[in-house]
Order: C-alpha cells, then sequence, then structure tokens
C-alpha cells in the first residue's frame, strides 16, 4: 500500500508539470515549445530582456556584472536580468515551481539532477541546434572544454546536449604535509597505500583518526567508477550498484572505520576539515585529529590551518584522491552547469544562448570566478591568460585556493560524471545512507547485513521514485 501511495502521488506530481507545461503551449507566454531557427538569424534591432536564476553571492555577483557590461558591448540590445536563491536547491525548487505555469526564467544554474527534474514537464531546450548553428561553438572552443565538464550536458541517456559548464569542482586529498615530512610519510596515490598510511598514522598517533572523508556518497560512487563496476544508468533498469564488487569495498572500509582509521561527515557530526585543521565550527579545539582528509575543492579554506603570529599550524599538501589504478585514474566532477529553457519566442532562445556561450567561453570571466571562489575554470585557455598564470604560482598553503585549482586542472583528464533521470538524485542519497549504515555495522555476520542493506537502499531507490 505504501509503495501505491508514493506511485500515485508522483504520477499526480508528474501529471500536474506536464499538464503546465502542455497547457503553457497553448497560451500566451508560454515556454515550453521547440526551438526554431529565427528566418534571418538574430535580431540586433530588437531589445530582448532574459532572466538568469543562479546561487552567486554577493562577490560572484559582482563579476557576474562586470561580464554582462563585456558582453553588451557585444550585444547591447541583450538585457540581462539575474537573481540569486542561495544554494543549487534553491534555484531548484524555485524553477519547479515556476515550471508548473510555464514561468520559468531563461537561463540558470542546474546540476544534472535537477536538468533531469525539469525534463519530466519537457521544459528543458536541447542545444544541439544551436551549438552548430552560425552561432554557435566553433570546433577550437569545444576543444578548448575539460572534455568531462563538457560532455556532463550530454549524460542524459539520449545522446543530445542539455547543459553547459560554467564553473567546476572536484575532490581532492589534503593532507598534514608538516606531519608526513616529520615521519617520513609517503602520500598514498592507491586505496592499498591509503590502507597502510592510515595503519602507519595510528601507529604514530594512536588517538587520531588518519582520514576523514567528506561525502559519503561521492565516495561510494567514487569506487564503482574506479572499480568499473555498475552504479546506475540512465535508461532500463536504473538502480545497478548491488553487487557483488561494491558489496566488497564496503566491507572493506568497514574494517578501516572499525579500527578507526576512517571516518566521515555524517559519522563525525561534521564536515572533517575541522578534524584536519584541529579547530571544530565553533571555533573550540577538537580532541580528535585527522592528518588526510578527502574533500570538494570549492572548501579548500576549510581546510586552512590556524596562523600564530603569521605562521601557519602546519603546512597542507593538496594531491589528487587515491585510485584503484592509477594508469586510469577516476575523479568526481561537481559543480554548476546551466541550461536554457524553452520559449516560444525563438529571439529569447537564440540571446540567452549568446549569452550562455560568452559565460562558458570568455577567458576573462572564467579566471575571475575561479581566482575568487576556487572553481576550476571550465575551459583550458584560461591558463595562458598572465593573470591567472600569476595566480597559480602563489599555489601555498597561504593561498590554498590556488593550490586546490592547480591540483584540479593537472587532473582533468581523470573526471567523470554519472548518468543522469529522474531518481539520479534518490540514488545519490541512498548510496550516501547506505555507506553510513554499512559502517557501523556489528554482529557476527557482517556479509549478510551489507546485502540486506544494499538490498533495502535499491528498494528505497524504487519506492522514492514510483518504480
Amino acid at each position: 500500500m505504501k509503495k501505491i501511495i508514493s506511485s500515485v502521488l508522483l504520477v499526480a506530481m508528474l501529471l500536474a508539470l506536464c499538464l503546465g507545461a502542455m497547457t503553457g503551449c497553448t497560451k500566451p507566454g508560454s515556454k515550453a515549445v521547440e526551438f526554431e531557427m529565427p528566418e534571418g538569424g538574430f535580431d540586433t534591432t530588437k531589445e530582448v530582456e532574459i532572466t538568469f536564476y543562479h546561487s552567486m553571492g554577493a562577490a560572484l555577483q559582482e563579476i557576474l556584472n562586470t561580464a554582462i557590461a563585456d558582453f553588451n558591448e557585444i550585444y547591447p540590445n541583450i538585457k540581462i536580468t539575474h537573481k540569486s536563491y542561495g544554494d543549487y536547491d534553491g534555484v531548484r525548487d524555485q524553477i519547479k515551481t515556476e515550471i508548473t505555469v510555464g514561468g520559468q526564467p531563461n537561463l540558470a544554474y542546474c546540476y544534472p539532477d535537477h536538468v533531469a527534474l525539469y525534463n519530466v514537464a519537457g521544459a528543458v531546450q536541447t542545444l544541439d541546434v544551436l551549438i552548430e548553428s552560425e552561432y554557435g561553438y566553433t570546433q577550437e572552443q569545444i576543444d578548448d572544454f575539460i572534455p568531462a565538464y563538457y560532455n556532463e550536458g550530454k549524460a542524459f541517456g539520449d545522446g543530445k546536449m542539455y547543459s553547459l559548464p560554467i564553473a567546476k569542482s572536484t575532490e581532492v586529498l589534503y593532507y598534514n604535509k608538516t606531519f608526513f615530512e616529520k615521519h617520513g610519510l609517503t602520500v598514498p596515490t592507491t586505496w592499498d597505500e591509503m590502507e597502510e598510511t592510515c595503519r602507519k598514522i595510528k601507529e604514530l598517533e594512536p588517538t587520531c583518526i588518519p582520514l576523514g572523508y567528506d561525502s559519503e556518497a561521492n565516495w561510494f560512487i567514487t569506487m564503482c567508477e574506479q572499480y568499473g563496476s555498475d552504479y546506475t544508468s540512465a535508461s532500463g533498469e536504473n538502480f545497478l550498484f548491488d553487487n557483488e564488487t561494491n558489496h566488497n569495498f564496503i566491507k572493506r572500509f568497514r574494517t578501516w572505520y572499525q579500527n578507526k582509521w576512517v571516518t566521515t561527515e555524517a559519522l563525525s557530526g561534521g564536515y572533517t576539515s575541522a578534524l584536519f585543521t584541529g579547530e571544530s565550527s565553533g571555533g573550540d579545539t577538537v580532541s580528535t585529529r585527522c592528518y588526510m582528509c578527502i574533500g570538494s575543492s570549492g572548501g579548500a579554506t576549510y581546510q586552512q590551518p590556524n596562523q600564530t603570529n603569521g605562521v601557519f599550524e602546519f603546512e597542507v599538501g593538496i594531491t589528487s584522491i587515491p585510485q584503484i589504478d592509477v594508469e586510469n585514474p577516476k575523479v568526481i566532477s561537481q559543480g554548476p552547469s546551466i541550461c536554457i529553457f524553452k520559449n516560444e519566442d525563438p529571439q529569447e532562445v537564440l540571446a540567452t544562448w549568446l549569452f550562455a556561450k560568452f559565460l562558458t567561453t570568455d577567458v576573462v570571466f572564467q579566471g575571475s570566478i575561479s581566482m575568487n571562489n576556487g572553481y576550476v575554470p571550465v575551459i583550458k585557455s584560461v591558463e595562458d591568460n598572465p593573470v591567472y598564470a600569476e595566480f597559480l604560482q602563489t599555489a601555498s598553503t597561504a593561498n590554498i585556493q590556488a593550490y586546490v585549482v592547480k591540483v584540479g586542472l593537472e587532473q582533468a583528464d581523470a573526471y567523470y560524471v554519472s548518468p543522469a533521470f529522474n531518481g539520479s538524485s534518490v540514488a545519490r542519497d541512498q548510496v550516501g545512507l547506505l555507506v553510513q549504515k554499512c559502517l557501523v555495522i556489528e554482529g557476527s555476520d557482517v556479509d549478510a547485513a551489507i546485502k540486506k542493506a544494499f538490498k533495502e537502499a535499491v528498494e528505497e531507490c524504487k519506492y522514492q521514485s514510483g518504480q
């Protein structure tokens, strides 16, 4: 009965979205219509106003305003209004509401899961026609993108392009370089080496937890990618992560947790950067330390230790996360992309595309966002900019944002993205909870308990997605 009720509610929600979109196809102001290139191309004599929803803070909005001014020197007839909704989920929730009445913006920050949700109502404009048009990217511009960032826009199972990368983050391994050098420790490059390093650190500092891993979901998904084992699929059977390979790596990491070699954000009660720097989020000194932390490149400043008389308490090292196969590295790609929404006015769609193209290819904008916030730029040519090159040369504990971006750029060929579909966000949530649940399993039959946890996680994915 519970599953039936859930399915009914889901169908009702989807019908509401789709009816809203279909109604919009016939009424004035409709947004959900297919784009056709207007005869004569873009009309530079007509003023066009487009709206852009994002989650930028004040500093990034200043950079955006400068980019808009630069863009308007090329296209003075395009007026751009933008608004921040606090965070990615805030943007998603606002648009989710507006789609039902055809009132969505022209352009928005998005994650692949958000695009999959918007596509339930068929609201997102595919970009292939625009990319291939006279107003599209040149081959040189396409080649300039970091491939995994660009290809994320095609991760929806039908081969079509739905989004463009605008600013990206990833995961890296932060380590206490001072501690490592003092004790002659080698920075681990594989998970086998990580196990040995954790063992050595625990022997040196019995009260510490050697490794903190902030995101349980990222850990699980990354291990699937590194092992080449199934996680999810955008077509056919969606939830594929209940398999022996995944059982085994979870069992291994459970042993690490039981040995107090590793902890996570949820299990430690907060981001493990606090354990790494030795300071809680409230400013108090923590009693348990980590000497390694795997976390987001976007949170690099939280990994920066305190200073005493202008001297950092320790030096931070940053490198790529451990791998199963160092010859075939896999590192998660995160951070916002942008998507364009359908509109009955092809001039609005074309104007939105021109602005999106500018943001994704302008070296000054891409470099400024990166230097301000620690994002990895999505185009490689930013590194050729003298100002940005000088920024990268300051990479150090003192300028930890430059340091983490430098590492992010060095591992550009290792990035991967997961399939996106209506339910992929549920899978991500459930595997994160699965890691938490399995690491703390007690009892005599651990294998059976892990198998049961995996089975229940898949069932919950299907239940929450109405399957």
